[in-house]
């Protein structure tokens, strides 16, 4: 490999930043990673737990405080892992979260935390987006990233082919149907569909499934995305549960 660089899209590889996100891949996705990036000021029970694993599955530690400084812009990155990007594919009978052109990388990082958090494991991307293995991406997921299924397509009507018959639920500020209401009847398995922080979904989803509607106050005019998708996925989940 090459003298590591700040990261860019085109790479085939990217990097996890800090001991906890490197901690995740290494105990979902061990085969995806490269090499073990130390700062020689690290220390604590989380870096040697890391530096076991890495050993483990003959990952190649090295000190690097410089590559550290250089790849995450910080002074204080102890830690990184370089691992591999993938294509990932979503299971079939498995419920779904949509994202149509999420650009915010911390809300797509925070999305794929709370996704994994309710045992959601399949998210699919619509770009344009941001890109879900940028390391900001990768930190503000915790790692979750390792332990889902994430897919991109190039447009809604790609992934729509690839998953038919199941129930759609968009979700828009003029939806028809409350959330509560739409999670009790919801049709498995499901796929929960969520637009853009500032412009929402396109008017043509609500001809598609089920438009849900948040209810909330007058005093905002909308969630922020990855609240709604906290409090939109709880709903269904929660109902999931239920029935079972």
């Amino acid at each position: 490999m090459p003298a590591l660089s700040p990261y860019r899209a085109e790479l085939p590889y990217s990097y996890a930043l800090g001991i906890f996100p490197s901690l995740a891949l290494m105990e979902a996705s061990p085969q995806r990673a490269r090499r073990l990036l130390l700062s020689r000021r690290a220390e604590g029970e989380g870096l040697q737990k890391l530096r076991a694993l890495c050993a483990s599955h003959q990952v190649r530690e090295e000190l690097a405080d410089n590559a550290l400084r250089r790849i995450s812009g910080k002074e204080n990155c102890f830690a990184a892992l370089v691992f591999n990007k993938w294509h990932g594919t979503l299971a079939g009978k498995a419920s779904h979260v949509v994202l149509v052109s999420p650009m915010d990388e911390g809300n797509l990082g925070s999305i794929q935390r709370t996704l994994l958090g309710l045992s959601i494991l399949d998210l699919a991307i619509i770009r344009p987006a941001a890109d879900v293995f940028h390391p900001h991406v990768v930190r503000s997921s915790m790692g979750a990233i390792f332990s889902l299924r994430v897919k991109e397509y190039e447009n809604f009507e790609n992934y729509r082919e690839g998953f038919p018959g199941r129930g759609l639920y968009p979700f828009m500020g003029d939806g028809t149907t409350a959330l509560e209401e739409a999670a009790l009847s919801a049709r498995q398995p499901y796929s929960l569909i969520f637009g853009n922080e500032g412009s929402g979904l396109s008017p043509v989803f609500s001809t598609l499934g089920q438009p849900v509607r948040i209810p909330q106050s007058n005093a905002v005019d909308s969630f922020n995305l990855a609240v709604a998708v906290a409090l939109g996925t709880y709903a269904f989940v929660r109902r999931d549960r239920e029935v079972q």
